[in-house]
């Protein structure tokens, strides 16, 4: 045999030594894992959440959740197999979100879990890091010169492109995907808001995003990370560059390269007089000699389509899935909005109380962002009583909390805008946001909040002045409690998407 030969065969050796004592490695940790954790755990929620059998019961683990809160005199429970309490306790989540806010950060553990998708963006960071971002995006959202350039392209998006597809589905009687039409809608608009560049993804020949795609399969693989019994687990695969790790390092990297070229793109046509929020990110940012970090501006890119993008398009589909169950909220709705071709103003929307209802108590039972986790720096007890020692992950669940008696009384699984209203013409009272934390509450609560409420209020109204919206098949017929089911990713998308009739009014 040559020289060549010989090396060849060596590294062929060598790389299937190392591959064998990984799998070992993996197999110990995950024996170690089982040793330490079950079956000496006989608890049922364990034993339930390893085996998958809550599955016979519930739609969603969510659903699931739900229950096991319920049954808690506390409102919180153990998962001890994630290392992970969980609450849906009003008084906890003021007490991680407000009053201990430092001792409940997201941690190095979540922003390991994210950290290859969201890398140092705004919802991936603690300490100073955060506190700059947040200061920042504080300063642009609060613009009323951004806020008024983002209403006018939301507007323009609703009349030239959302408008004009549902009219040619309901005068070509075809069946749409809703959920699928508004995710298009959502990414054509932050990326002019955010980034002023236009993907046109609404066009009607519906052409496919690659950005989008490969963000729907990190955010899906991504939060696959945060459901297993060890970080092990994924950590190894993403060592041996198998399975889900592989898939994910893919699409990561495709949205890495398509971020840059947004980016450079940005750059090319220049920031000066621009209102998109990266163009005032870049003026923002600058460093001495007048740089710009491209990674900074890839995280920014990142967590801007991930607020703007995914929690709008979830919201919508399942708002109008609820509807197309209770024709008279679309007709109160319609009712209050006003007959009229023309499209309603920024003023008249503000106006709209009734429609804000809707909104907020679609988001009750279905909030775009099911649950959040935190991680407890050092040992603390949560106001119900529950311990928690230093380092232990602590979640709260605001889709649990939307099917709590204690909060929302026995008529928790009904859809009631009415709840929302008090006074004399119906006037809109929030409900305490440790109590709806749909935009998270405290020091983090969801500065594009009124954006996004005003972006949902725009489509909302047009639609249901124009259309009436069925549901067909069984997909997200139930719409209450145990239905739809819910694709796993960090925020809410219905699996197989919502098919729907559109007819005219």
């Amino acid at each position: 045999m040559d020289a060549v030969g010989e090396l060849s065969w060596g590294a062929r050796c060598a790389g299937l030594a190392f591959f064998g004592i990984s799998l070992c490695v993996a197999a110990l940790g995950v024996v170690l894992l089982l040793l330490r954790r079950w079956p000496w755990c006989g608890c049922h929620v364990c034993r339930a959440y390893l085996t998958g059998s809550w599955r016979r019961d519930f739609t969603n683990v969510g659903d699931w959740y739900a229950h096991l809160l319920r049954r808690s005199p506390t409102g919180t429970v153990h998962v001890h197999v994630l290392g992970c309490t969980v609450t849906a306790n009003p008084a906890n989540v003021e007490y991680m979100l407000k009053t201990r806010f430092d001792n409940f950060p997201k941690g190095k553990p979540f922003a390991a879990l994210l950290g290859d998708l969201l890398g140092n963006g705004i919802f991936n960071v603690d300490g100073e890091a955060w506190r700059h971002q947040r200061k920042m995006a504080s300063l642009e959202l609060g613009s009323v010169a951004v806020r008024s350039y983002a209403y006018k392209i939301v507007a323009e998006e609703v009349e030239t492109r959302l408008m004009p597809v549902l009219a040619d589905a309901a005068d070509g009687g075809t069946v749409l995907d809703l959920q699928d039409v508004f995710r298009r809608f959502a990414f054509d608009t932050i990326c002019k808001i955010s980034f002023g560049l236009d993907p046109s993804c609404l066009d009607r020949e519906m052409p496919v995003s690659e950005l989008a795609d490969a963000f729907d399969t990190a955010s899906r693989l991504s939060a696959m990370r945060g459901a297993a019994a060890s970080p092990l687990l994924w950590r190894m695969k993403r060592l041996l560059n198998i399975g889900s790790e592989r898939e994910l390092k893919k699409a990561i990297k495709l949205i890495d390269g398509l971020a840059a070229a947004m980016i450079r793109e940005r750059q090319k046509l220049g920031v000066a007089n621009s209102h998109d929020l990266l163009s005032r990110f870049m003026a923002s940012s600058r460093d001495a000699r007048g740089a710009v970090d491209d990674k900074f501006l890839r995280d920014i890119v990142v967590s801007f389509f991930l607020a703007g993008r995914d929690t709008v398009s979830s919201a919508l589909t399942t708002l109008f899935m609820l509807l197309s169950k209770n024709p008279d909220v679309a007709a109160a709705m319609r009712a209050e909005a006003g007959a009229g071709e023309k499209p309603v103003t920024y003023e008249h929307l503000k106006r709209l109380h009734y429609t804000h209802a809707v909104l907020y108590e679609n988001m009750r039972l279905f909030p775009p962002v099911q649950f959040d986790s935190k991680f407890c720096a050092a040992a603390d007890v949560l106001p119900d009583g529950t311990y928690v020692k230093g380092d232990a992950r602590v979640m709260y669940h605001p889709y649990a909390m939307g099917r709590m008696p204690h909060i929302w009384g026995t008529e928790k699984d009904a859809f009631r805008p009415e709840r929302w209203l008090t006074g004399h013409g119906g006037t809109f009272v929030p409900e305490s946001l440790y109590r709806y934390p749909v935009f998270q509450a405290g020091l983090r609560v969801c500065l594009g909040k009124e954006l996004a409420v005003t972006e949902m209020k725009a489509v909302s109204v047009a639609v249901v002045r124009a259309f009436d919206v069925e549901v067909v098949g069984e997909n997200g017929r139930s719409g209450g409690a145990g239905g739809p089911r819910f694709v796993p990713g960090l925020t809410a998308s219905i699996s197989g998407g919502l098919p729907v009739k559109i007819k005219r009014i």
